[in-house]
Parts: C-alpha cells; structure tokens; sequence
C-alpha cells in the first residue's frame, strides 16, 4: 500500500460515515433533547434545530483513525512509519472523551466552569500518551530549545484546551465551524505531506477533513442540523492534538507557528471576544454578538456571503502557512498582512448597531412566516 492510498482511504472513510450518519442524527436528535431553540437575539435561526451533527463526525473521524492504526499505517514501508503511530490511541480515547462532554452539554447543559475543568481532563489524556509540545526552534538560529516535563505539559494542556474553544466560538452561522475546521484540517496536512517524516499526521489530519466535510451538506446555509457542542468541541481537540503531532520542525519554523497560522482566524476571534469582555468588565465565558461572523451579518452580509468570506480569510491563512513551511517568507507575510487587513474591517467598522443582527434575521423570518399563513388562508 502506498502513502498517497492511504490518504485517500482515510480521508474517504471518515467522509462517507459523516455524510451517511449525519441524516440518522437529524432524526435522533428530537428523541434525545438535543435541539437548539432560539431562546436568545445571539442565534441566527428562528426555529428549533437539532444540534447532534457532531455524531456523524466523530463516528466517521474515529472509524478512520482505528483503520489507520490497525491498519492503514502498520502497512506503509518502514521509512513511512513514525514512532508517532503509539500517540493514536491517546487522540482516540481522548477525543472519544471530548465528544461525550460536548454531548452531555448538548443535551442536558453543563456549567461553563465544569465544561472547562472537563476539557482539562481530555487534554491531560493526551498528554498522558505522549502528544506533547517538547520544544521549540529558534526562529534565527535554527537551533531548538527543548523545555522541560513540568512546562512542556503546562504549555500543551494550554494549547489543546485554547484551540479546542476556538472552533467552538465561531460555531455560530451556519457551515462556518465545518469549514473553518476543513480548511485547517487540509492546510496542515499538506504541510505535514511535503515535509520528511509527517506521514502519520498527514494521514489523520485529511480523517478530521473529510469529516468535517462530510457533515458540512447538511450544515451549509440553510443547514438542516447543527453540529453541537460535541461536534465543536471534538473537531477543536483534534486540530489542537494532531497539530502538536505534525508541526513542522524545520530549521525556520517555530513549533506551532504552523497550527498558529492556519487557525489564524478563530485564534485572533476568541482573543479579541476575551479582550472585549474584559474591557466591558464581563465575565471572559459570557456570550455575547461582537464575534466576527456576528458583525458581518450585520452589516448585511447574509449568512452565505458572511460563511464564505470567513472562508476566505481562512483559506490564505492556510496558504500563509504552507508558505511560511517552505520558508517563503516574504511571500508568506504578505499574505498574512492581507489577511489581517480584511479582519481589521470587519472589526473596526462601527457604522453598523452589531445589536441588530438578530432583529433582522428575526423580522426576516416573522415575515415570511406571516406570508405563508396568508397563503394557507387563502388556500383553505
């Protein structure tokens, strides 16, 4: 078996369960309480949504993890294999443990405290199983400052659990978590492909992709089912868990600037969401409607147009980083200094009342609403 064939065995493995479970979640879900209501002016949509899509992603990311530890990774040649393959079972079991946190949140609510103790656990897991980040290179020199045990688990436990609410966080319009996730997910695994020695994170990365796009049919705008918590929180954990595997460690790269890159966006909303609560003295776990993907809606974007510029912004953040592996610096920073550019207007446009995105989602929806029982009236 080749290198290039098991790419694309994972990668259509975890696929084709997402996109044939995802319909069986949208079933199970009322039978279960898992339903979102729009019970507040932050949700884009007007009517209750089940939201246990995350399902169909963990099903299909995990069935396509064990068959690359059973089977598809043991086969590669010698050369191919890493010593990385042992770390599997710590992502499967910790990831396995993520998702039901998320699910119990989806289902019967959890407090923020609790689910943030929880993510702790999940990410000691790992931890545990040896994904760890253990230095760092030097960005001048090329040489690398390895950290000890204390703080190396100090700084991955911070990493896993930071990434993990990132995806999380912009979990709020319709596609845009999955495709932010997909995105990323293709970003690192490429880079991890035409590096020396990645192969194990190359193959997992492109199982967390095409999970994320298999569920992504049923999620795009108008999405027929959310994908949860437990979807968030499991594709989060997995970017952060396979990154800390696969960054590229060359002589110009810095450990996880790769990750850093590519999830450029989501790191830069959460940041500036706990920045912005903090300067209006709210609690950093409150919610609030000043996120990205919030003020582009109201500044009449439409969750289409909104989803797709946010993919945009994600996709040069990806090449960015691609860029940045060669060491095509210059290159790499110009596209990076693009990218912040567009995120700059989004965040500093203050013409729009960002308090009004719902209201218009809402007054679009009542409308339509009041249409159709029209129609029905005159039907009868």
């Amino acid at each position: 078996m080749t290198y290039s064939i098991s790419i694309v065995i994972s990668f259509l493995v975890a696929f084709a369960l997402a996109f044939a479970l995802t319909p069986a979640a949208i079933k199970i879900a009322p039978k279960i309480g898992a339903i979102d209501m729009p019970k507040d002016d932050r949700r884009m949509h007007a009517k209750p949504m089940p939201r246990f899509g995350g399902m169909g992603i963990f099903i299909g990311v995990t069935a396509a993890l064990v068959i690359a530890a059973l089977f598809l990774l043991p086969a590669l040649p010698d050369h191919f294999r890493d010593d990385r393959i042992s770390k599997l079972t710590g992502l499967i079991i910790g990831g396995a443990l993520i998702y039901a946190v998320g699910v119990a949140d989806d289902i019967w609510g959890m407090p923020a405290k609790m689910k943030f103790l929880l993510q702790i656990v999940c990410a000691c897991v790992v931890c545990f199983f040896g994904v760890r980040i253990t230095f760092f290179t030097n960005l001048f020199d090329g040489g690398q400052a390895y950290i000890g045990s204390i703080l190396s688990f100090l700084i991955t436990v911070v990493w896993i659990v930071g990434i993990t609410n990132t995806i999380n966080l912009i979990d709020g319009l319709d596609g845009l978590a999955a495709g932010v996730a997909a995105i990323a997910s293709i970003s690192i695994a490429y880079t991890a492909f035409i590096s020396e020695g990645m192969y194990t994170a190359t193959v997992i990365m492109t199982a967390v992709a095409g999970g994320a796009l298999g569920f992504l049919p049923f999620n795009f705008h108008p999405a027929r089912i959310f994908m949860g918590d437990g979807g968030a929180l499991f594709l989060g954990f997995m970017l952060a868990s396979i990154s800390i595997i696969g960054p590229v460690k060359s002589a110009t790269v810095i450990a996880t600037i790769i990750p850093a890159l590519v999830l450029g966006l989501p790191i830069f909303d959460t940041a500036f969401a706990i920045l912005r609560r903090l300067a209006g003295g709210r609690p950093i776990m409150e919610a609030d409607k000043g996120h990205l993907h919030h003020r582009l809606m109201a500044a009449g974007m439409g969750q289409r147009r909104s989803v797709l510029t946010l993919y945009g912004v994600s996709g040069v953040m990806g090449v960015t980083a691609v860029m940045f592996s060669r060491s095509l610096l210059l290159e790499a920073a110009a596209l990076f200094l693009i990218a912040v550019m567009f995120i700059y207007i989004f965040v500093s446009d203050t013409r729009v009342s960002y308090t009004k995105a719902r209201g218009v989602n809402a007054r679009h929806e009542e409308k339509r609403g009041r249409a159709r029982e029209d129609k029905d009236g005159s039907a009868k």
